[in-house]
């Protein structure tokens, strides 16, 4: 298949409405899924009873965003709170087609219902086509990245090489040996891919037969997109969502931002307030699924953007997002997993020597790092580094986060000062996404 092919088309007609009828058909849509997890899923009953609303209640736009917005720190204790996550599901647990588990720790329920997550229109627009022979790179493993970002690629009729993560060597061997046209991942794994090729003596522009790439988790800068573009000979694009919410936004060909998925209503919000802001604004991004099975009405990404409303010469007619600008909140994403502060105090209770910490995240020369100071207590022995097992600290720090921080131990007289935040976000980006 050419690429002129790979860069044109369209998946289905929801992708050019006219922005009139595609703000009516959002509207109405919304409102139907308020209506019906009023009587089926009671969180939110209970959310908008504590704004004094009710479903009749919503006759505009502005009547929608008097709903509270639903934060995803809140899912953790609310999912625990009663049957069907607490309210949150229209279903029992047993009627889904699969329970995962995110760090958190949050329950993400999969439905039963035709391409679940909405993922498809995006990988179409990425340049996946059928009969690709596509390798994903992504976990199969409790967290939903993986089947959830292969059931787009069974729609359009690819094959899928379920690789996961890892094993770096492996995934080289797979690349030579059989003629894999897509990869779904990280944008820094596929680097280290082709890096490793390289190392080895091979040309990955050649022995590679990649054509098209979907890459998610992480900030795709233009600087990396275009070396992986030029270094394999390859269209690479990526997509914004969530294991709560499935697809939010992905890139076309031509680029210039993200498309709104015709599968959710999106608003971008004050932080402080979920009021609505205008189109070129930037705030957090609120998104509503439109998913009868798990109604996150107004969930609250903790992602900032702003929306682009100029057309595109793809000829999609939706808003896009101009990629992710920072968080509004106080965690972060770190090679794909957030990192909560209080799931590290969680970790850090367990080591009664940590009088304070802080976790620093950085990019140096592009690629995430995740460090934790740590300041021991007085009394934690002449040799605080020998008091404190940090071997074991990143193995529980590990097994409870995902990630296996680089560990600091603060000099006697050298802690933290007062008020140090607990998360600091260093990193810095030479272009934009």
């Amino acid at each position: 298949m050419d690429d002129a092919r790979r860069r044109s088309g369209i998946y289905h007609d929801l992708e050019q409405e006219p922005e009139e009828k595609r703000r009516e058909r959002k509207w109405q849509v919304a409102v139907k899924l308020a209506h019906e997890a009023w009587d089926t899923a009671p969180a939110l009953k209970v959310r908008m009873e504590s704004a004094g609303l009710k479903p009749d209640d919503l006759r505009s736009p502005e009547d929608w965003s008097r709903i509270p917005v639903l934060r995803k720190k809140q899912l953790i204790d609310l999912q625990r709170s009663g049957p069907r996550l607490g309210g949150l599901l229209t279903t029992e647990l047993g009627d889904l087609q699969r329970l995962y588990f995110s760090p958190g720790p949050i329950a993400d329920p999969e439905g039963r219902g035709k391409d679940f997550w909405g993922w498809t229109e995006a990988f179409y627009a990425a340049g996946f086509r059928q009969s690709d022979l596509v390798q994903m790179t992504f976990g199969y493993h409790l967290t939903p990245a993986g089947l959830m970002l292969e059931e787009p690629l069974r729609e359009l009729g690819c094959a899928v090489i379920p690789a996961g993560p890892g094993n770096t060597m492996q995934q080289v061997e797979i690349m030579t040996s059989w003629p894999v046209t897509g990869f779904v991942g990280m944008a820094s794994f596929l680097k280290i891919i082709r890096d490793k090729a390289e190392v080895q003596g091979m040309n990955p522009k050649t022995d590679f037969q990649l054509r098209t790439a979907f890459v998610a988790a992480e900030r795709l800068t233009e600087t990396v997109r275009r070396d992986l573009e030029s270094s394999l000979d390859m269209l690479v694009r990526q997509g914004y969502g969530t294991a709560d919410l499935g697809c939010i936004a992905y890139e076309c060909p031509a680029l210039g931002g993200m498309h709104l998925s015709s599968r959710c209503l999106v608003e971008i919000c004050d932080p402080k307030t979920g009021e609505p802001l205008p189109a070129g604004d930037v705030g957090e991004v609120v998104v509503t699924p439109f998913n009868p099975v798990y109604p996150l009405v107004r969930f609250a990404t903790g992602d900032l953007s702003r929306l682009v409303t100029e057309p595109c010469a793809c000829g999609r007619t939706a808003p896009k997002l101009a990629g992710i600008l920072g968080r509004a909140d106080d965690t972060a994403k770190v090679k794909g997993q957030f990192i909560y502060p209080h799931q590290v105090s969680q970790v850090l209770t367990r080591f009664p020597q940590v009088a304070r910490w802080q976790v620093v995240v950085s990019n140096p020369k592009g690629k995430d790092r995740l460090e934790l100071h740590l300041e021991l207590r007085e009394n934690a022995g002449h040799s605080p580094e020998a008091a404190l097992d940090t071997a074991r600290l990143q193995v529980v720090f590990q097994e409870s986060l995902k990630l296996r921080p680089e560990v600091t131990v603060l000099a006697q007289g050298q802690g933290l000062p007062e008020g140090a935040p607990a998360l600091v976000d260093q990193r810095t980006y030479e272009d934009g996404p």
